[in-house]
């Protein structure tokens, strides 16, 4: 299916000059959502993986279903004060700011297979730092996986050697 025809283009979102590629518009399409997790799915499977972590917020969308079609733990990444228990944290640089995102001490440990998932991949801050994150608490990332990619920007070259799956890449 191609899922790019179900991207909404929002120009000026969340400021001036960003063209914000909205997911709502995919995910109210039975069809489309399915597809979406299908495809994701078909990357992640027989990778051992242990934990799925979804990055706030979009990133649960899939996060969690992948976590339940893989048989894994589902683990969020929240922005600060999100998290009711004792939390590390780690701050990163965006396309149009900065911010701070935050993990449970006690989600992962080692010897987890982790598969981070996030809405989309900019300038590659936000994974960068939840890849720091799970890197301190242990546990291995064995794949990091996004429903959009802007390749201009060229958040791939910050994650290093990991696996990285885009589905509908700009």
């Amino acid at each position: 299916m191609d899922l790019e025809k179900f991207i909404r283009n929002v120009p000026d979102f969340p400021i001036e000059g960003i063209q914000f590629k909205d997911i709502t518009t995919m995910l109210k399409e039975p069809e489309a959502l399915a597809a979406g997790l299908d495809e994701l799915l078909q990357h992640s499977v027989n990778k051992g993986v242990t934990k799925v972590i979804g990055i706030e917020s979009r990133g649960f969308i899939y996060g969690g279903a992948l976590a339940v079609k893989l048989g894994a733990g589902f683990v969020p990444i929240r922005k600060p004060g999100k998290l009711p228990a004792e939390t590390i944290k780690e701050s990163y640089t965006l396309e149009y700011g900065t911010n701070t995102i935050e993990i449970h001490k006690d989600a992962i440990a080692p010897g987890d297979k982790v598969l981070l998932h996030d809405d989309l991949l900019a300038t590659g801050g936000t994974m960068e730092a939840a890849i720091k994150l799970v890197e301190k608490l242990g546990a291995e990332v064995v794949q990091v996986s996004f429903l959009i990619e802007l390749s201009f920007l060229k958040g791939r070259e910050k994650l290093g050697e990991h696996e990285i799956v885009s589905l509908i890449t700009y």
